[in-house]
């Protein structure tokens, strides 16, 4: 089911289809009866008579749930390395593979009296 302001964007995201205009892709939240969040990606394209004449739209969904459940699993744990090495009590940084310094600590800022911008 499609709650609230989910209708709204869902028709203006079908409005140019049923102006005869293109496909879209897009991600659309849906409930299920006991208010589980399913994530759909919508794919969807002008429905056409055989004369041509639009006469709706149509769309194939798919189910990426799992996928942006991962996605946000992967995020927090990114999110939680980086507060790590941020907050480690000795300096840590990262270099490129041409040498550069590229990733920098607030302890090695600490001791070197560098920011990370720097």
């Amino acid at each position: 089911m499609v709650h609230g302001g989910l209708n709204v964007a869902l028709s203006a995201a079908c409005s140019p289809l049923v102006q005869g205009k293109g496909t879209v892709n897009f991600e659309l939240p849906l409930f299920t009866k006991d208010g589980q969040r399913v994530d759909l990606l919508l794919n969807a394209t002008t429905r056409r008579d055989d004369e041509g004449n639009v006469v709706g739209v149509v769309g194939v969904g798919q189910d990426i749930t799992q996928r942006k459940n991962v996605e946000l699993q992967l995020e927090r744990m990114a999110q939680d390395l980086r507060l790590l090495i941020d907050t480690a009590n000795a300096p840590i940084f990262g270099i490129d593979k041409d040498g550069c310094v590229n990733e920098w600590n607030n302890m090695a800022a600490e001791i070197t009296e560098y920011t990370k911008e720097e």
